[in-house]
């Protein structure tokens, strides 16, 4: 794998994460430390939901003691493919928390799922859907908000045009798309394989940068986040949202939490810049981008549409942004479109935050989830941290 897990960008950054650890048979939660991955589970903070509840997290992490498990480039060696599981390996930055995901939050986002919707999970009719939706509203989706005079302007003109969408509802409407992408500690880390369901032969990344958020709804650090799509499940019927989206291994995080600091905060988030490279075993290579700033809502109205009185997170969450990020360079036939081929090696990366790098595999080829909820409450007690 080609891309380094953190860039120069982000070597000053205050980093957390979680490690499988053999010798304690369980998962442990680490700070980066010059170069270094330092066991900082405690009693104070046995996992890394209640971590991100403390009012003083990045001091925390920044004053932990601990003990080095070892290098992350020695420990990132063993968490491709098949890990050595008497060794350790990375893990997702997330284990309590509820994993949830905005979708189309970028209007140019949103007519990709309009014209999957229109074309019926259809590759082959997607083109000239494609091409009449530009034709219609050309570059009036730059910079769009949702919930805007303009938006509502856009979404009208759609639908006179006989393209109403639900997808428009949530695009450029009041309300925000959230879903729970995956179960609680189903998510796969950094070098992990990623999963898609056997069914799909339309399929694609979805690079996103993903928050770390505790239950009282404040924002504590940022991810990355590959939020995998079926585009013809989805395509077929909106109502197929959870089997587009939620499968084994189908929800990859990472490689760290960055914590919010003097260093890096909401704003570097607003103005990050993703990169996406697809490599095939097929020589096929693909390159995307997605730009924070083209996002139709701020982050933090993502947030509180999320939490709030209307619905409580007791142990935080983690919250894909969406992407700006459209597949549609042809693969293997004109307008045919991208989807994905097992062995797709998918490198997500941001200045500030690293590189979240996987491998795509067939969900029922992925390792299976085993270690839940009544698991991990298991071991820690256990280790006499609860």
């Amino acid at each position: 794998m080609s891309q380094p897990l953190l860039d120069v960008a982000a070597s000053d950054g205050l980093f957390v994460g979680r490690i499988w650890n053999p010798e304690v048979h369980g998962p442990s939660i680490v700070m980066l430390r010059e170069g270094m991955l330092v066991d900082i589970t405690s009693r104070e903070a046995p996992t890394l939901s209640a971590l991100l509840e403390r009012q003083d997290a990045a001091a925390f992490v920044r004053a932990a003691s601990g003990k080095a498990i070892g290098s992350l480039a020695d420990i990132a060696a063993n968490s491709t493919g098949a890990p050595d599981q008497t060794r350790p390996y990375l893990l997702a930055p997330v284990d309590l928390q509820a994993v949830k995901a905005c979708g189309v939050t970028f209007a140019q986002s949103m007519i990709e799922r309009v014209i999957e919707e229109k074309a019926a999970g259809s590759p082959e009719r997607a083109a000239s859907i494609r091409e009449r939706v530009s034709t219609l509203i050309g570059g009036s989706l730059t910079n769009l908000k949702a919930g805007s005079p303009e938006a509502a302007k856009v979404k009208q003109a759609l639908i006179d045009e006989g393209m109403w969408s639900q997808y428009l509802e949530v695009g450029i409407g009041p309300d925000a798309e959230v879903f729970t992408k995956a179960p609680v500690l189903s998510s796969v880390g950094w070098g992990a394989d990623v999963g898609l369901h056997p069914i799909s032969t339309w399929n694609n990344p979805e690079p996103e940068v993903v928050l770390a958020v505790n239950s009282r709804g404040e924002i504590k650090g940022a991810t990355l986040g590959n939020d995998v799509n079926l585009r013809d499940v989805e395509g077929r019927s909106a109502l197929l949202l959870g089997k587009a989206k939620d499968n084994n291994a189908s929800c990859s995080i990472g490689p760290f939490i960055r914590l919010f600091d003097a260093g890096y905060s909401l704003d570097d988030v607003r103005k990050a810049e993703l990169n996406l490279k697809v490599t095939g075993q097929d020589g096929f290579v693909l390159h995307g981008k997605s730009s924070m700033s083209q996002i139709s809502r701020d982050p933090t109205d993502l947030v509180k549409q999320t939490v709030g009185s209307h619905h409580q997170y007791p142990d935080g969450f983690m919250l894909f942004l969406g992407t700006l990020f459209a597949p549609t360079q042809d693969r293997d036939a004109p307008k045919q479109g991208f989807t994905h081929k097992i062995g797709d090696v998918v490198e997500i990366s941001s200045a500030g935050l690293g590189a979240l790098v996987n491998t795509v595999r067939l969900s029922t080829e992925c390792p299976p989830w085993t270690f839940g909820i009544s698991a991990l409450m298991s071991n820690l007690a256990k280790r006499g941290l609860l």
